[in-house]
């Protein structure tokens, strides 16, 4: 596991179970896959940070954004899209059907845990998945009454006010949560904007959200899971001078599991679910902006097996999964297609070899059917290095937007294919970890920005990573590197050799914490190459570092003080060409937890 640490990583860190590298319970340290678990603990540190910056402190993440708080963002592992990194919450796709992407606004607040597994997926998740998965779980039950709650107050008049319950008792258990988070905000532009999108008023942001999950033990191993997770916010922004630019933001994710085991060695699991995604232009100061809400509604409903045998776990899965959009204005000349997809892995471990295998077929109704795969071997050289090899292929369809939308799409796109190749060493002694990894992503008919867009026949995106982490007694420390070369690959194409937009090639982050009893104190560091903005490379972006301290001081069992300055030094810097990014903030938030 590589994993940059911004609070006290626990002992049996590395022992740790997850599920999204292979669909089964693994421990991290049996994972082939590049894997990074980010906990509570540290969730509770990144107070003022949107998801997209948290996942940006960890190895291989890069990110973008038009702004702070509530405006959108995009997430890149290892130099490639942010359309090709999948974003699961509870195991139920969440983004934009018609941009093609993960939407990022997601209340933290609301998150127990998140891993993100680096390398092609698309052999288990199907579209999308070509960079990897990042998977957000929410909070769950547990035994007893547990109350929590906390008020932050910070810079750019931030506020928020959370609370949250999670209880257990005999077959039941579930959690609530609630959380208020408003923001006068900065501006998001500046004279460098495009397309007369400058001002320079102040760009706020509101959220309300809730999540309710309730669990029930049926008998005999089995259990009914339901899980609500929705969100209403409004965020300003810049598009001209003129009327205050706003737009509304919905967020919902609502599924039902059963799962359990039909005998000791197989156990079945069937989810129906629905994720919404609603962007509504509420004012604008732009002509060109039609009012109204940009919808994806995403239905999926699966059915996942695990069978032990002799050579491993083996997981068969079925899937159908229906996309729905709309947009304001000319409708799209096609706006729903369905997904069928069938699923089959197996991964385990026997001696100093461990192993990984997945084959997908989906049956696409814009595109017909598309197969994607993956084989993994690890081997242990000796009782603390670890030596690992993968190969996969994937496939990313074209988003509604990139085919039909009026003035810019292109209904002939077709989608994108992939091979990857990767090769890593792992050293793992005493609550210590170093892993090194060199990978190569090379994709055929790479879909271009911007308006009109194309395949272009051959990109490539390769380059290392390296990273450590260790806790010795009170201290934890993490750092990583990570150089990643993005580029137009196709032999007499204008753009030969060009660095892909809004990719740094080089960064590097590295964290250190203590725990003094009472008292627990720490900082990141985190620093990027420049970057450049268009597919000419003309829009250079400045490269940066930032760091961010904090310091937490339990004040009795149940309360804790926490203290926060992010970008310290009050570094500008853009991720966007013209777009800011927070300067020098501070923040104080009193929690309490209950026992």
């Amino acid at each position: 596991m590589a994993q940059t640490a911004v609070a006290a990583v626990p002992a049996d860190h590395l022992q740790a179970v997850v599920v999204t590298g292979t669909r089964t319970p693994t421990r991290v340290d049996q994972n082939i896959a590049d894997l990074t678990v980010i906990d509570r603990a540290q969730i509770d540190q990144a107070t003022g940070r949107t998801l997209a910056e948290l996942l940006a402190q960890q190895p291989g993440v890069q990110f973008s954004s038009n702004g702070g708080l509530g405006k959108s963002s995009s997430v890149s592992l290892r130099g490639l899209e942010a359309r090709h990194t999948l974003l699961l919450v509870d195991g139920v796709r969440y983004g934009s059907a018609t941009l093609g992407l993960p939407a990022w606004d997601l209340p933290i607040e609301a998150i127990e845990r998140i891993e993100i597994v680096r390398g092609p997926l698309s052999g288990l998740y199907g579209s999308d998945a070509v960079g990897g998965v990042v998977q957000v779980f929410t909070r769950n039950g547990t035994p007893g009454m547990h109350f929590d709650a906390s008020a932050t107050s910070g810079s750019n008049r931030y506020a928020q006010a959370t609370g949250g319950l999670r209880f257990g008792q005999g077959a039941f258990d579930g959690s609530v949560q609630l959380q208020h988070t408003e923001t006068r905000g900065f501006s998001s532009t500046n004279e460098h904007a495009q397309f007369g999108n400058f001002n320079p008023d102040d760009d706020g942001f509101r959220q309300d959200s809730g999540n309710l999950r309730l669990g029930w033990q049926v008998g005999g191993g089995w259990r009914v899971d339901a899980r609500l997770l929705h969100s209403d916010g409004v965020t300003q922004y810049d598009d001209g001078v003129g009327p205050d630019s706003r737009a509304g933001l919905r967020s919902e994710v609502l599924a039902v599991d059963v799962g359990g085991p039909f005998s000791a060695d197989w156990r079945s699991g069937v989810r129906v679910s629905r994720s919404i995604d609603a962007y509504t232009t509420l004012a604008s100061a732009s002509t060109f902006t039609t009012l109204g809400t940009t919808r994806t509604v995403q239905q999926q409903i699966s059915w996942e097996n695990t069978v032990n045998t002799p050579f491993g776990a083996a997981v068969l899965l079925a899937e159908h999964l229906q996309q729905t959009v709309s947009a304001p204005g000319v409708p799209f000349v096609v706006s729903k297609r369905s997904i069928d997809g069938v699923a089959a892995g197996l991964n385990g471990n026997a001696g100093a070899h461990s192993w990984q295998a997945n084959l997908r077929q989906d049956r696409n109704s814009q595109f017909g059917s598309q197969a994607a795969g993956m084989l993994a071997y690890g081997y242990a050289l000796s009782a603390n290095w670890r030596a690992g090899a993968s190969y996969g292929t994937s496939f990313v369809a074209p988003s509604f937007n990139q085919l039909y939308y009026p003035g810019f799409g292109n209904p002939n796109l077709l989608p994108e294919e992939g091979k990857h190749a990767e090769l890593s060493l792992r050293w793992a002694h005493e609550g210590q970890q170093l892993r090194a990894a060199y990978f190569d992503n090379r994709i055929r008919g790479y879909i271009s920005s911007g308006p009109a867009p194309t395949n272009i026949p051959r990109t490539r995106i390769d380059g290392f990573s390296v990273s450590y982490e260790t806790r010795q007694d009170q201290w934890s420390f993490a750092a990583s590197a990570d150089h990643v070369d993005p580029r137009n690959d196709t032999v007499g194409n204008d753009n030969h050799g060009k660095q892909l937009p809004r990719r740094a090639k080089n960064s590097a982050k590295a964290s250190a914490d203590v725990n003094l009893e009472q008292w627990n104190m720490g900082g990141t560091v985190n620093a990027f190459d420049h970057r450049f903005d268009d597919v000419k490379n003309n829009l250079r972006l400045a490269g940066y570092a930032t760091l961010d301290v904090h310091a937490d001081w339990r004040v009795a069992r149940e309360w804790t003080m926490g203290m926060r300055l992010n970008n310290l030094a009050g570094k500008t810097y853009e991720t966007v060409y013209g777009y800011n990014q927070p300067g020098r903030e501070a923040y104080v938030t009193l929690r309490y937890s209950g026992l």
